[in-house]
Formats: structure tokens, sequence, C-alpha cells
């Protein structure tokens, strides 16, 4: 027979808004105390969102934080009875520590503080906390619970300490960024933890994304046999029971709750999960686009349209999760646009019912380039005349983005921006670039599956060869070598950090190699200036890519 009732609560916490968190804890207690339940865990810095980075150097908002949790303890008194675990964080006076209290009746029973810092690929914990040393346990009806947040559990020592000051049950708080391959991986460390200190674990996850950094939720109970018993959706809040008996065995618990804590705004039209890792991409790539543009404010979004695959890609998954209504699209043809580009443009705006524009680009061009005839007399056509469209272009999008308020969208992916194919101050332009973790190859993928459950995108669209239209019968492969080796290059030495050596050794061409480690290298100062994207790689350009831009290394084979 059943001890007590967890109510595992998934939330998508807006770093900073501090009030709004605390009002979604306090909606999912109230909706856990409806359904009986007797602890309520929630994910780890849930109060502040996560992560805050620099918010925490600042005492103002590390007070803000004390004041918001001590409101939030008083107002959970109502829910008598009801233990919550808050994850926020707490100033001592030898640091800052990550920090998860149990909040019951009006009192605060314990606060444990995270020991396992992590400081690698995303994490920069090291920046900002100390580690704690304690371990914290609680007894609700007869059961024995401890507390992890998130790295401990990944570890020995923290869950060990627990055990063996009785726990029966790991509650472990959690925001654990989405990379492909990680749900997986959680599963394996937490069915770890459990054979080895036999206890059951519950494991509250955030979901919703924080600027690049995508929380995929997928919370779960697992009992003390390493069998889940409970799971929480995939990319959404979410809230769920389970019930738990005094030797730590886990019961899962179906209980009608209904608890409105979504921040949510996106109309998630699209395909159904079927758990493949499109499925995954897709999904993720529309939480980082929603939240960067609700959390931000934006109402809108606008994107060049040049009827190529990646911007088809960028403004379907912005429907999905938009909307058409909150979707603008403008085609920009030039002199060297083809016809059929402005055929699928038009088709597929239509597809999807997105408002759409078409501005002809050729004299403005040219206009440019009547400017800059007397001072480039002499000199032959080279990249400079065709950056000049993709300028245009920019500035014709920003100048739009500043009358109507609309973000724009960059259409980029990671196998341009590793290549330095793409135009600072044109393509690269914008707010937000939705495919800027996702190699080439994986557009292809991701349009051929989005399809299958709706035609949004043109066949013509995913078939032609890619172009940049920016001279007459230019290709993307006029000066690259296949997509499907500069992915596989890029993967094994930039997101794996195999040696040049060990990529050549792969069987891959060493003047292929050569020539995309080089270009990755001198088109670091693109980077740096391109806008924030979701990732969904285990290492992507951004938080967990930090390379000099003035580097004098050459590594030999």
């Amino acid at each position: 027979m059943a001890a007590a009732r967890v109510g595992i609560a998934q939330i998508n916490a807006c770093v900073g808004d501090l009030a709004g968190n605390a009002a979604k804890i306090l909606a999912a207690a109230r909706a856990a105390h409806t359904a009986g339940a007797q602890v309520l865990l929630t994910p780890e810095m849930v109060l502040t969102g996560y992560p805050p980075e620099d918010l925490l150097l600042r005492p103002a908002f590390t007070d803000e934080n004390e004041r918001v949790l001590t409101r939030l303890c008083t107002e959970l008194a109502q829910f008598d009875g009801l233990h919550v675990v808050v994850g926020h964080v707490r100033a001592l006076e030898f640091g800052l520590m990550n920090a998860a209290s149990v909040l019951c009746n009006g009192r605060v029973l314990g606060t444990y503080y995270k020991r396992e810092l992590p400081n690698y690929s995303v994490f920069d914990e090291k920046r900002y906390f100390s580690p704690g040393s304690h371990t914290l346990t609680f007894d609700v009806n007869g059961v024995s619970f401890g507390i992890n947040i998130c790295e401990d559990a990944w570890f020995e020592s923290a869950p060990r300490a627990a055990a063996e000051e009785g726990a029966r049950c790991l509650l472990v708080l959690n925001a654990s960024p989405f990379n492909l391959g990680k749900p997986a991986q959680r599963v394996a460390v937490a069915a770890r933890c459990v054979q080895q200190n036999g206890c059951s674990l519950i494991y509250a996850n955030l979901s919703g994304a924080q600027d690049e950094l995508v929380f995929d939720g997928a919370s779960f109970a697992m009992s003390p046999d390493a069998q889940i018993t409970t799971q929480l959706k995939d990319f959404k809040e979410d809230l769920a029971f389970v019930d738990i008996d005094t030797q730590g065995g886990l019961h899962a618990v179906h209980v009608s709750a209904p608890v409105d804590i979504s921040i949510d705004a996106s109309v998630d039209h699209g395909p159904v999960q079927d758990g493949s890792e499109e499925w995954q991409v897709w999904e993720a790539l529309k939480v980082g686009l929603n939240d960067y543009v609700t959390k931000n404010g934006f109402k809108s979004v606008i994107l060049g349209l040049s009827g190529g695959i990646d911007s088809a890609v960028v403004m379907a998954v912005a429907v999905d999760v938009l909307g058409a209504d909150r979707v603008h699209a403008v085609m920009m043809p030039s002199r060297y646009t083809a016809d059929i580009s402005q055929v699928d443009a038009r088709d597929m705006a239509k597809r999807l019912g997105v408002h759409y524009e078409e501005i002809e680009i050729a004299s403005l061009a040219a206009a440019y380039d009547t400017a800059l005839a007397p001072m480039f007399a002499g000199r032959a056509l080279d990249a400079t005349e065709e950056n000049i469209q993709a300028r245009v272009r920019g500035m014709l999008l920003m100048a739009l983005s500043n009358k109507f308020g609309h973000i724009v969208l960059t259409t980029g992916n990671k196998s341009e921006l590793s290549t330095g194919y793409c135009t600072l101050y044109g393509d690269m332009a914008g707010g937000f670039a939705v495919l800027k973790d996702v190699a080439k190859t994986l557009v292809y993928r991701l349009a051929r599956w989005r399809n299958q459950t709706t035609e949004v995108i043109p066949d013509r669209i995913i078939t032609r060869p890619p172009s940049a239209e920016l001279r007459p019968d230019q290709t993307d492969q006029d000066n690259l070598p296949e997509y499907e080796v500069i992915d596989a290059i890029i993967e094994r030495y930039m997101e794996n950090n195999e040696s040049v050596a060990e990529v050549i050794a792969a069987g891959y061409p060493q003047a292929a190699v050569e020539q995309i480690v080089r270009l990755i290298r001198i088109n670091e100062y693109k980077r740096k200036q391109s806008p924030p994207g979701p990732r969904i790689t285990n290492r992507a350009f951004g938080r967990d890519w930090r390379y000099p831009l003035s580097n004098g290394f050459r590594e030999s084979v």
C-alpha cells in the first residue's frame, strides 16, 4: 500500500522572471494538493530559471530570489502537509550556492546545496557557485526522501550519502539541456544510480528553452530495479504523479488534476510524436524558436524565402509552432534568381498560408555596383559583388523588422556556418538562427520527414542542387566537397574533437579534411557575430565552442 504520493512538476521557467516562475510553482502545488500528493518535486533553479549566468553576480538578483522564495513559502502554507521541493540560489558567507529547499506548512524544513558543479560543455557553474558538502533527507508518512541536484546523481558520492542516511527514494532536481542522445544517457545514469544504492529515483527536468539551450523535460520515476514507472512528456510542460511505499517501491498514478502552468503560446501543429531523431530535432527547434520569440516579447517573425531548402525548413518550423498568421516571408529575387525559385517560394507560401511579399533587388544591387564602380575599376568581379546582393536582402529584412516589430529569422545551417559559406551582414543578419546547429544533410532529412505528414515543402525544393544564386549557374559544390563529406568531417572534428590525422585515418580525403578544417578556423569571426540558435548536438557553435579570433595555431597531419 502506498505511503506517499509525489507530484513531478516539469516547468518551463523563464530566467529572471522570479514572480512568474513562483506563480507556476504555486499552480503546480495547488494541482498536486488536489490530487492528494504529499510531495511536489520541481526542477533545478526553477525559481530563477536556468542558467541565469551573470545575473548571479548581481546582489539585487539574488536578494530578490530570497524575497520571492519567502513569499512563496508563505503562500504554499495553504496546502496543508504538502512538501514542495524548490530549486533556487542561496548566498552564503563563503559563496553562492545552487540550492533546493523543502517548503511545508509555511516553513523551510531544510536546504540542500549541490555538491557536483559541472564546468564543461554548456555548463559554467564553477564561475558562480561553491560546492555543498552535506546531505538532506526528510520523512513523509514513513518514506525517507533524499535530495540530489542534477550532476550529483552522475557521481557516486551524493546519492550514496543520501542512501546511507536512510533515503529510500532520491528526489533529483534537474536543468539538463537537450542534445541528440541525451535522454537515453540520462536514463542510463539513473539506472546505474538506483542499482548502486538500492533506492528509487524521481527525476524532474526543466522544459522549454533559454536562449540557445533547449530543455526537453522527459522527466521520469524509476524503481529500485531500474524500471521506469512514470514518464512525463517530451518538450512540454507536464505534471504527473507516482505513489511510493516505505521500501521505495513506485506505482504509477493516473489522476485528473488540470493545471495551467504554461507560458507556451505555440500552436503545436505538424507531425505527432514518432520517437525518431527527426521528430526530436523538429520539436527542439520549435521549442527553441517559440520560447525565444515569446520570452523576448516578439509577436511575429520574418524571413527571406529563397526557394531553397534551408528557408523552406525554417518557415515550416515557424508555422508549426507559431501559426501562419505570425509568419511573414519575403522573396527577394536578383538577376541570378531562377524562375523556378520564385515559383517554388510562392507555392510553399501558399501551402502554408503565411504573409508573403516579393521585393526585386536587381536594381538595388546595381545601384551599389554603380556607386562602387570608380573604386573597383580594373578589378575582376568576385565574391564582393555576390555579397552585396546578400547584404541588400539583409538590409531589407532588417528594415521590415524595424518598421513592423518582426524578429528576423536567419536561415543558414551548421555546415554553412562552419565553412563560412554565409555572408556577414547579409544572410547572417537577424535575431534568431533556427538551423544554427543543424547540418545540411540533416536539413534534407527533416524536410523529407516533415513532408510525410503533409507535403508543405514542394518536392523540387528538396531535389534541386543547393545554390546561393549569387552568380550564373552557381551551386554550393562549386567550391566545396559534397555535403555528406563536409558534415561527416564537421561531426568528427568539431563535435567529437577528433584530430585532423584521426579524421583522415577514418577514410576522408586529406584535401577535403584540410580544406574544411581551414575554413572552420578562418571563419570564427563570422560565427562570433552570428545570432543565437537552438542547440541540438553535443557541441554547437555558441556556449560550448570558445575559440580565439586571433589564432596562430595550425594543426598538422
